[in-house]
């Protein structure tokens, strides 16, 4: 299983980075796109939609990403309120209460809800090649936060977050996880990365805020999975599992920090 994951992120990273960096911006949206509807194709399959239903709802999704782009469209802040409700309220009490989808419509709002916003940032966030620097910062956190935490969570891990859910995340991992990522938005800062200019107080913060919220899209897709009796969203990637398991936290983060940023711009 190691030698597989390390084969796959071995085309997968250069093929991301590559695309990041020197992608131009019309390439870029539809790379972008492409990850955020093949997520959005093995929620379909973990969430219980139908086979024949699934291809109308992913052919919309992907039109409406087409005349989005092409119109120049962006979320209203009304929308972007309304992902931050989601993730920093919503999120937190699905898990608590662990509520499932039981109608389709909630499957289909609940989608796009997940994947339209992950689009919109990943889009929004590298306006430029030049903000490439800035996007992969963001990512960079949600890498940085999720290796920490398994190696502190397999050294230390006593105390379980959601053992119903996810039984390997310890609260003692999300601590070495939040504490090197406090070190690495420092550091960031310090290189100028980050797309906005705050102290490194400020830095940490957000850093810790996300890597809440990072948490939280882990253990909402982990739901997902152990409600419909899947171990992976797909095995496209293989040795990973799907695109969904390698961007449940990413979704999250970039999400929220987008909303953020265009809340308070």
């Amino acid at each position: 299983m190691l030698k597989q994951r390390i084969i796959t992120a071995l085309w997968l990273l250069p093929l991301m980075l590559g695309m990041l960096f020197y992608a131009p911006n019309a390439l870029w949206a539809a790379f972008s796109a492409l990850i955020a509807l093949l997520a959005l194709a093995e929620y379909t399959r973990i969430s219980g939609i139908e086979k024949e239903q699934r291809r109308t709802y992913l052919a919309t999704s992907a039109g409406f990403c087409l005349v989005a782009y092409a119109g120049g469209w962006q979320l209203p802040a009304l929308v972007w309120c309304v992902v931050l409700a989601f993730w920093l309220v919503g999120v937190p009490l699905w898990l608590k209460n662990k509520w499932t989808l039981t109608q389709n419509r909630q499957r289909y709002a609940l989608g796009w809800l997940l994947m339209m916003p992950f689009w919109f940032a990943l889009v929004s966030q590298r306006p430029t090649r030049e903000a490439a620097v800035s996007l992969l910062a963001i990512m960079g956190l949600v890498w940085v936060a999720d290796i920490a935490a398994y190696f502190c969570g397999k050294a230390f891990g006593k105390r379980k977050i959601a053992p119903a859910i996810s039984p390997g995340k310890s609260w003692e991992g999300a601590i070495g996880g939040a504490l090197c990522v406090a070190l690495y938005m420092v550091c960031v800062n310090h290189a100028g990365w980050l797309a906005v200019d705050v102290g490194d107080t400020a830095a940490v913060i957000i850093g810790w805020l996300l890597t809440a919220v990072s948490i939280c899209g882990d253990l909402l897709e982990s739901w997902f999975k152990r409600t419909a009796g899947l171990k992976d969203s797909s095995n496209l990637l293989p040795g990973h599992g799907g695109v969904f398991d390698r961007t449940d936290s990413l979704i999250a983060v970039l999400s929220v920090y987008t909303a953020i940023m265009a809340l308070t711009a």
